[in-house]
């Protein structure tokens, strides 16, 4: 190669060098400028992007929580309320799970420590764990105390049952994060729940809360249920049923009681029953309102509604008379009988001896469909309009044709299905003069608009019917102290899984008072009493009486009779309902 080929390429790769460095210099000094001159732009310029970016990375948007609203009796008594307590949750992120003052929060926690540690360790990629939710606020207190980075506090709302297992299966609960599961927390969940308010707040990078900033939105706390139920009742009605349960070694029970002007539901119960505060231990089978879901045949208690049917159709009087002998009656491998061979009775004794003869040969004679429209007018099997979850509607028969023994079981309460709210529908319809009222477990401001179902008239002769029953038939222990009343026995068979139980029988007694202005409306159940009395008159009437004896006096109603009225001799035996 020449040397002036090796002089020129020399140049040229000093001038590329150059070039080199002065485009590298130039893109340096570009990227510089663009920089200093949005830097210059953010400081003096644009100083509202920087406040921007700042507020994105440490204001936040809180919820504020709003309490659930109450549920109160009748008389604004409290039967749910919202308690302020505190939640402790954790930043693992934040946290050693070796720090030693964890054994000291585990233990006011009531935590296991060496679980608490190893949840640390398991979520340290985690911002957020609860660690113990809805606890006592002077423990929380405690717990920050303790001063352990990562663990922080914040308040929530308890739901509080002060009447405890009185009034749980109407009231029912909610779940922890409130909301309601079941009774009419669940029923009228929308309304009593609160709607969140929003705040903004300053936190550090570690997620602390520093200050709070603005309110965005209030919280709304939850409406108020004010419901029918009066406590005083309610409590004098668990604890009487409580008792008959326990004393007849029964499986459960069940009472109704109603406003008979209104329609209003004033004391709901069964057993058995819990504590909605502690449901640590709860069983599925404890939680049904057995009131509204369960089902049964009526069995005697429905004769006095038959007997209103032959009333109102005017074929029948109460001077009426019927031939039951021979105490027994036979459709094909069915028979009905009687306890015994009453011969021929009028219509008030059909009733105060319940016989089966008697008001099956009044229903053959009038028809099942007869029978079958009253009792669908009294709400037999279509829903009481109570709006509770899980309302059983029950089964009223309607074939084609009707069959003797059908018409005959009918007339009796056997053949369809209640619960032991339609039961009492059915009775306070005849307690109040014919008027059927739609139900409610809400209190009314105003009396409700009913329909006429049974005449007036007809009403009257079926309570002096039901009078007979206490004073002198089969349910002579449903006599209150003081108290005029009427009602009416059953002994039912119980169905179990390969159809009724020869040994398993539910007490009933449906009953009104005082009788000739009736102001409450009972229906008692007990199942399966296993004590060796089982007849409703036994069981169940004892229970209506002591009752309507206390609910009468504390509702103020004026006493009727003397001392020596009140005292009735038990039924006799075979009379026992």
């Amino acid at each position: 190669m020449s040397q002036q080929q090796h002089t020129w390429r020399h140049r040229l790769a000093a001038g590329l060098e150059a070039w080199r460095f002065g485009f590298v210099l130039a893109v340096f000094l570009a990227v510089a400028g663009v920089l200093a001159w949005r830097l210059v732009g953010l400081h003096v310029v644009d100083q509202e992007f920087l406040r921007r970016q700042g507020d994105v990375r440490t204001i936040r948007v809180e919820a504020v929580d709003a309490h659930r609203g109450m549920i109160t009796d009748r008389y604004g008594e409290p039967l749910a309320v919202s308690t302020p307590v505190q939640t402790i949750w954790a930043n693992p992120s934040e946290m050693d799970p070796d720090d030693p003052r964890l054994a000291n929060a585990a233990r006011l926690l009531e935590l296991n420590e060496a679980e608490l540690r190893q949840r640390i360790r398991e979520y340290a990629s985690r911002r957020f764990i609860y660690v113990q939710r809805k606890m006592q606020p002077s423990v929380a207190r405690q717990v920050m105390d303790l001063r352990i980075p990562g663990l922080y506090s914040r308040r929530e709302y308890q739901r509080f049952y002060p009447a405890g297992e009185v009034t749980a299966h109407v009231v029912g609960f909610t779940n922890i994060d409130e909301h309601g599961q079941e009774g009419m927390e669940l029923s009228y969940d929308d309304w009593l729940e609160g709607v969140p308010g929003a705040k903004r707040v300053l936190r550090d990078n570690r997620g602390r809360t520093i200050s709070d900033l603005s309110l965005i939105r209030d919280a709304s706390p939850g409406r108020d249920l004010e419901l029918s139920i009066d406590l005083r009742l309610q409590y004098l009605a668990y604890r009487e049923l409580k008792a008959v349960v326990t004393a007849h070694n029964a499986k459960g029970g069940t009472l109704v009681m109603l406003d008979v002007s209104t329609g209003e539901v004033l004391a709901m119960v069964n057993q058995q029953s819990y504590n909605p505060n502690d449901r640590s231990q709860l069983s599925p089978d404890r939680l049904r309102n057995k009131a509204i879901t369960d089902l049964f045949e009526p069995g005697s208690p429905m004769k006095p509604i038959a007997m209103a049917a032959a009333l109102e159709s005017g074929h029948y009087s109460v001077s009426s008379t019927i031939d039951t002998s021979p105490g027994f009656r036979r459709f094909g491998r069915f028979t009905i009988r009687d306890s015994r061979n009453y011969g021929v009775i009028d219509m008030t004794t059909i009733i105060a001896k319940s016989s089966n003869v008697g008001i099956s040969r009044i229903a053959n004679d009038l028809g099942g469909d007869v029978i079958r429209d009253l009792y669908y007018r009294l709400g037999l099997g279509q829903a009481t309009g109570i709006g509770f979850p899980g309302e059983a509607v029950g089964v009223l028969p309607a074939p084609p044709r009707w069959r003797p023994v059908e018409e005959a079981t009918l007339s009796y309460g056997y053949g369809l299905s209640v619960n032991a709210l339609q039961l009492a529908q059915a009775y306070m319809v005849l307690a109040n003069g014919g008027v059927r009222y739609p139900l409610s477990l809400l209190k009314l401001d105003q009396s409700p608009a009913g329909d006429r179902v049974l005449s007036e008239h007809v009403t009257e002769q079926i309570r002096g019917m039901l009078q007979t029953v206490v004073e002198h038939g089969t349910g002579r222990r449903a006599q209150p102290v003081l108290y005029s009343a009427g009602g009416k026995t059953g002994t039912v068979h119980l169905v179990g899984q390969g159809g009724y139980e020869d040994s398993e029988y539910k007490a009933i007694f449906a009953g009104m008072a005082p009788i000739d202005n009736p102001r409450i409306v009972t229906v008692v159940a007990v199942d399966a009493p296993q004590a060796g009395e089982y007849y409703g008159g036994e069981v169940a009437a004892p229970v209506f009486a002591r009752v309507m004896s206390d609910a009468l006096r504390l509702l103020n109603v004026k006493p009727e009779l003397e001392l020596g009225e009140a005292v009735s001799e038990p039924a006799a035996a075979g009379e026992r309902g």
